[in-house]
């Protein structure tokens, strides 16, 4: 069985902020410091390059207490932050860094790659959502949601499409290629950003994929900027967006 264990704790302003692990995988849990005894769970995935702890993933995480009263997990990719790369992570950083010291398209690597990582952080995620799931704060019939964006997006359709747990998910910023056909199972509500004058993703790229998601209720954010340009106030949407549709499914302890 999956266990989730704690290896530091801190708390400021209203946020507990935990480190843990789930066998080899490592973590970070934060929660609000008050409130009631049970909250939904946000799973979010970082980006490409990027670790647990990065400043968006931060930033977004203390949102999400704040604003929503929800507990947020955030895992380290494979290859990415505490976890050590294999020689196939180092072949596609590489090539990746030759595509953009030659001025060619990166979106052939990025998809490649994000493909391999989705393999194997898929069942890591599903893993440590069972750990989580026995936490009396958390529980194993509370609502949960999916919040990632680029590589986190790469990862969490494929996770969202096989996952029944999941029931609200905010995706974006990733091109259709290796996506579409898991975007096509997936009926639960969704939230969807994409960069207009994104220089990576066409926004046909971006509009096919959204376009791709079966779900009856999904909206499309598409803000005007480059890609790295997303606006900070995207964060507070998905803040709103999780609050609509987890927090009116809270289930009191038995």
């Amino acid at each position: 069985m999956n266990t989730v264990h704690f290896t530091a704790k801190t708390t400021s302003n209203g946020v507990v902020e935990r480190d843990f692990t789930v066998g080899e995988i490592p973590g970070v849990l934060w929660s609000p410091a008050t409130g009631p005894e049970r909250a939904p769970l946000v799973l979010m995935g970082h980006g490409g390059g990027t670790h647990k702890r990065w400043p968006a993933m931060t930033g977004r995480a203390h949102r999400l207490v704040t604003g929503g009263g929800f507990h947020v997990a955030v895992i380290d990719a494979p290859g990415h932050g505490d976890r050590p790369r294999t020689a196939h992570d180092e072949q596609e950083i590489a090539a990746l860094y030759r595509a953009r010291a030659a001025g060619e398209p990166e979106g052939p690597v990025v998809v490649r790659y994000n493909a391999h990582l989705a393999e194997r952080a898929v069942p890591e995620w599903r893993a440590t959502l069972d750990a989580l799931q026995v936490l009396p704060e958390i529980g194993g019939d509370g609502p949960v949601g999916y919040f990632g964006l680029n590589m986190g997006t790469a990862i969490g359709v494929p996770l969202v499409a096989i996952e029944p747990r999941i029931t609200a998910a905010v995706f974006g910023q990733h091109w259709p290629d290796r996506l579409a056909g898991k975007a096509k199972q997936i009926t639960i509500p969704v939230e969807f950003d994409m960069q207009w004058d994104d220089e990576h993703i066409p926004r046909e790229s971006g509009l096919a994929l959204f376009d791709a998601f079966a779900s009856k209720e999904k909206t499309l954010h598409a803000n005007a900027g480059r890609h790295k340009e997303l606006p900070r106030f995207e964060a507070d949407s998905a803040v709103r967006f999780f609050v609509r549709h987890l927090s009116r499914d809270v289930m009191s302890p038995a």
